[in-house]
């Protein structure tokens, strides 16, 4: 629907999916299930982007973000006579 990669559309699914497999048991077991499918989601996501943020390759690394392109995509360097 937003058309977005982000960590809140791994939690909603956590919620959603959560919440759909217990909803024979009841309201009240389905509630607590997508609660906790949204919470254990949100817990994946959040050690993935301290992950990323502590060990990625751009954290403390040389060259920022021409580094991390293709060589193909990347911008062609160019010298300029002295």
């Amino acid at each position: 629907v937003r058309r977005k990669e982000d960590p809140w559309n791994s939690i909603f699914a956590g919620t959603a999916t959560g919440g759909v497999l217990a909803i024979r048991a009841g309201p009240k077991a389905a509630l607590i299930s997508a609660s906790m499918g949204g919470l254990f989601l949100a817990l994946i996501e959040g050690f993935g982007i301290l992950m990323n943020s502590k060990f990625g390759p751009t954290a403390h690394g040389p060259g920022g973000e021409e580094s991390l392109a293709p060589p193909s995509l990347a911008p062609p360097r160019v010298e300029l006579p002295a």
